[in-house]
């Protein structure tokens, strides 16, 4: 049986209508001697590194070295406005339009300097609603928010649990919540992929419903960015905010991104926490004491982008609009299908069952997470991430895992629980 599954899996591999473009990328060797590479589902924690990389950042090393402070203007790609190059691969990402985009410092920065415009308690419109299985970052940024507008985080953060005995928010709940208790709501922040159970949220019927409650609606796109479409423009979402490390490809710490919308962006009575990157660029080097920000997401931004760490994040975006986020996402579905149904019967899935409620990634319950994700590495040459104590999470990612990977998992998950 065994090895009529492996030929299926194969066999998938081969008629896929978008096949992998493992090539493309360096996959870690895997121990044991079984196969020469590791089957990664760790995308989701860490994608892998492009082979295009290297020589990106090469090449802004030679422009350092051969132009030294010229490079700012000189250089093949000008490091003095290098970040525009991201702006319009990184819009069609998103679903935005090219001046609601940003590329600028991380995840957590973003949301704080998201939420030093966008939250503003006033009377009984003080509360941030996140959900109570949201990210950890995202916890100390909420609370850390209310303490500093001298609010109380326990009676300011509502945090949305699923119904007792379930694994996941129900959109119906999130919306009740917002039209019996959005008068009190200031800033709806959820993630648009949950980290833990790989759950999609309806992020257009939420977004929706928090607007038309008079709350501010952003997204943390950390799990959703390269990961599913997203139509952040046509959805009226207010600002989100991503990482560019996991689905993105670009390495640990990678430079992360930030949408605000085009309503917000045009209006220059906001307040901002201010930097010279955030005035505009015909002015930027006059060296002015008053800021005179553009009227994109850019004037957001604090100070001049790192280069070198901008290089890596450019790379991947080039892969995604060569494949587009369409095909990548029916070809996730495909994945992530196989492997439930591999996964059936040999531990429990906790991620949503209906492929449009959930991401590439499926998180399953076992005993011994931390175990199990070191049994797989070790035994397997499986590469997986565990959130302790019982969720082991393993993302298929389109752009380089295979039907095969999937196979091996569940094969070396199969032998492990079994």
């Amino acid at each position: 049986m065994t090895g009529d599954q492996e030929a299926e899996a194969r066999r998938l591999d081969e008629t896929d209508p978008l096949p992998a473009v493992r090539e493309r990328f360096h996959v870690p060797p895997a121990p044991g001697g079984l196969y020469e590479e590791s089957a990664y589902l760790a995308g989701n924690s860490l994608g892998l590194q492009p082979r295009a990389v290297a020589a990106r950042v090469r090449e802004e090393l030679q422009d350092w070295a051969r132009l030294g402070v010229e490079g700012h203007t000189q250089a093949r790609r000008p490091w003095v406005d290098y970040h525009e190059l991201l702006r319009e691969p990184a819009a069609r990402l998103v679903g935005a339009l090219p001046r609601e985009v940003v590329a600028m410092n991380s995840l957590t920065v973003n949301l704080h300097l998201m939420m030093a415009t966008f939250y503003r308690p006033a009377g009984e419109r003080t509360r941030i609603v996140i959900e109570d299985s949201a990210f950890p970052s995202d916890s100390y940024a909420v609370a850390s928010q209310a303490v500093h507008h001298g609010l109380d985080p326990e009676q300011t953060v509502v945090r949305l649990r699923p119904r007792p005995g379930e694994e996941h928010l129900r959109t119906e709940d999130v919306l009740d919540l917002l039209e019996r208790d959005g008068h009190r709501v200031a800033v709806v922040l959820l993630g648009g992929v949950n980290y833990l159970t790989g759950q999609l949220m309806d992020m257009q019927a939420i977004t929706k419903a928090g607007r038309a409650a008079g709350a501010v609606v952003g997204w943390d796109l950390a799990h959703a960015a390269g990961n599913v479409p997203l139509r952040l423009h046509d959805w009226d979402v207010d600002f989100a905010a991503w990482c560019t490390y996991k689905y993105l490809n670009s390495g640990p710490g990678a430079v992360a991104g930030c949408f605000v919308h085009e309503r917000h962006v045009r209006d220059t009575s906001l307040p901002r926490l201010a930097g010279w990157w955030g005035t505009d660029p015909a002015t930027r080097f006059r060296m002015e004491p008053r800021i005179s920000p553009p009227a994109s997401a850019d004037a957001w931004q604090l100070s001049n982008p790192p280069i070198m760490a901008l290089a890596p994040v450019l790379a991947s975006l080039e892969i995604f609009d060569r494949y587009g986020m369409d095909a990548l996402r029916a070809r996730s579905e495909r994945l992530t299908g196989y492997l439930a149904a591999r996964l059936t019967g040999v531990a429990e899935i906790i991620t949503p069952a209906d492929a449009a409620a959930r991401g590439c990634q499926l998180s399953v319950r076992v005993a011994d997470a931390a175990g199990t994700v070191r049994r797989l590495a070790a035994s397997y040459g499986v590469i997986a991430d565990a959130r302790e104590p019982d969720v082991v999470r393993l993302a298929p990612v389109p752009l380089y895992n295979t039907f095969h990977d999937c196979h091996r998992v569940a094969e070396a998950l199969a032998s492990i629980t079994g």
